[in-house]
């Protein structure tokens, strides 16, 4: 089993996360649903869904990667509204590019590069500021929070769809077994990665804040109310947080 003390320390972890997704890019979107067994596309979903984004809406979607909650985001608001991702990764970002080219979703969507921990936007710019499985990866979670706190407009929503702690005591050791000895075989065999991430991930997932932890987080950065849903028995949660009037 991977110990969690490999993972990098917060100096290190930011350039580290980059070259490893850097390295991953040409095929992240394949393993995604390799490794979630198709799961990811419905967790996306009900993220979207939780949003409560409408029609003619301003939306963030951070760590967007590819792009993937962007899409989806923005059929939601349609084409009075508007979407934009945002995302470290420059590789990441140009595969989302194509993506969204491809969906002729390129006068809705704009994908920029930046860091969820600083933001180069407004305060009160967002109704909706959305983060899917990116929050654990960046090097401080609080100063996240703080940044998706602030650009949104009060009344907005911050929805956060990452992986968590499954309920259930035999559904963790079967999940700690698939992650730690088999995702990391498929992922390396599939992206032909040498950088270690598909050791990362699992042992990022392992010291994220479970979901009351998170949800205290939210809290403690000021959204009120908190709550979250548990998905396919607690191996992902998702976490929303109202900005008070």
């Amino acid at each position: 089993m991977q110990p969690v003390s490999s993972l990098p320390t917060a100096p290190q972890k930011e350039q580290a996360v980059q070259k490893m997704f850097t390295a991953i890019a040409h095929r992240y979107d394949l393993n995604n649903t390799l490794l979630s067994l198709g799961l990811h596309h419905a967790w996306k979903r009900e993220a979207v869904r939780s949003s409560e984004a409408a029609e003619g809406d301003a939306v963030l979607d951070l760590c967007t990667g590819t792009g993937d909650l962007a899409v989806l985001l923005a059929r939601q608001v349609g084409s009075k509204g508007q979407v934009i991702g945002l995302d470290l990764n420059e590789r990441m970002l140009d595969y989302g590019r194509r993506k969204i080219e491809r969906l002729r979703l390129n006068g809705h969507i704009t994908l920029l590069q930046g860091n969820a921990e600083s933001l180069q936007f407004c305060d009160r710019t967002f109704r909706v500021v959305t983060v899917a499985f990116g929050i654990r990866n960046v090097a401080d979670i609080q100063a996240a929070l703080r940044e998706m706190f602030r650009v949104l407009k009060p009344g907005g929503r911050a929805v956060c769809l990452e992986f968590s702690r499954p309920t259930n005591a035999p559904l963790r050791k079967l999940y700690d077994l698939y992650s730690f000895t088999i995702l990391p075989r498929i992922g390396r065999l599939v992206s032909h990665d040498q950088t270690g991430v598909y050791d990362y991930l699992p042992a990022s997932i392992r010291a994220f804040p479970d979901q009351e932890r998170l949800k205290a987080l939210f809290s403690e950065t000021g959204f009120s109310p908190v709550s979250y849903r548990n998905l396919t028995g607690g191996i992902v949660a998702i976490h929303v947080g109202v900005k008070p009037h």
